[in-house]
């Protein structure tokens, strides 16, 4: 079970909101066992599943997390952003018990910190 606790803090950041921004990617799931095409994955961020074990929590992570994370890392680097501005997810499974496939595509907005104060 996670442990949340409440956090403020007085710091402001000023991002510069682009044009739409995009990216894609895909997992393969045998069995328990995740298999990624992408060797890159944006971290830092919750992608959330439902309480899944996510990145780095190896050999049963949810494929959907991953795929999702490997999606934001894309968008971030094609497009030179430093965030995703209104992040949305779209995920696509195909589940055959055994075998499985999960595609994500991300679509935002390109999000450029311009300072924090």
């Amino acid at each position: 079970m996670p442990i949340t606790a409440p956090l403020e803090t007085n710091i402001k950041a000023d991002v510069e909101v682009g044009e739409k921004i995009s990216g894609k990617a895909s997992v393969t799931k045998v069995l328990f066992f995740t298999i990624a095409n992408d060797k890159e994955f944006a971290d830092g961020v919750d992608y959330g599943s439902n309480g899944a074990a996510g990145v780095g929590a190896l050999p049963f992570e949810s494929p959907v997390s991953k795929a999702k994370a490997a999606a934001a890392f894309k968008a971030i680097e094609q497009s030179g952003a430093d965030i995703i501005v209104a992040p949305r997810y779209t995920v696509e499974t195909e589940d055959f018990l055994i075998f499985g496939t999960t595609q994500v595509t991300v679509e935002g907005y390109k999000g450029t910190i311009k300072s924090i104060k």
